[in-house]
């Protein structure tokens, strides 16, 4: 039986508190929706940000929604490098020992003192698609990515929830390495 999961490739963003999102945009401030992401209640916000590390800034991060407990900024490798922080490769939501950053809105600015990662690869499962292929959440899968520089990817962590819908998530960097693209399909491999 084939395993194909559809593919997602996230560009640099950020998820913020509630707290953050109306110190950032302003007292009572919400969210609001830009786009649907691949998971259910997921958007990506009309909302943006700058981002300003020691050694470099983006003037531009987009805000994924809703509001989250944390503030957590996602980076491909080659983005905190031109941050100028050394962000761990982290399951999301595990900020701990990560590097802060200074978040600038439109109605002021916060700096963090953690929650810069680059997110694992991994791959959401809804419950029935894990229970069908027999992967429990926290495995670590192979997948094999085709296209001009297909490749298999190796360390990809399950993710199973009956709030999930199945795709696999890869930063930019990981994405032009295969030369994969959003829409594209892997296969689970191992």
């Amino acid at each position: 039986m084939s395993k194909k999961v559809p593919i997602g490739v996230s560009a640099r963003h950020i998820h913020l508190s509630q707290e953050h999102v109306e110190a950032l945009f302003g007292a009572g401030a919400k969210l609001t929706e830009f786009k649907p992401l691949s998971q259910p209640g997921q958007f990506a916000a009309n909302e943006t940000v700058a981002v300003h590390g020691p050694k470099g800034s983006f003037a531009t991060v987009r805000v994924l929604g809703p509001a989250r407990s944390m503030t957590q900024l996602e980076v491909s490798r080659t983005d905190a490098f031109a941050l100028g922080v050394q962000a761990p490769v982290r399951e999301s939501g595990n900020i701990e020992g990560t590097p802060g950053i200074r978040i600038v809105g439109p109605a002021g600015e916060v700096t963090v003192d953690k929650g810069v990662i680059v997110a694992a690869r991994h791959i959401h499962f809804h419950t029935s698609d894990a229970e069908k292929w027999g992967i429990a959440d926290k495995m670590m899968l192979a997948v094999r990515v085709g296209g001009e520089r297909g490749l298999v990817f190796e360390q990809v962590l399950a993710r199973v929830s009956d709030l999930y819908a199945l795709d696999m998530h890869i930063d930019t960097d990981e994405g032009n390495a295969t030369g994969a693209k959003t829409g594209d399909f892997g296969e689970i491999v191992g």
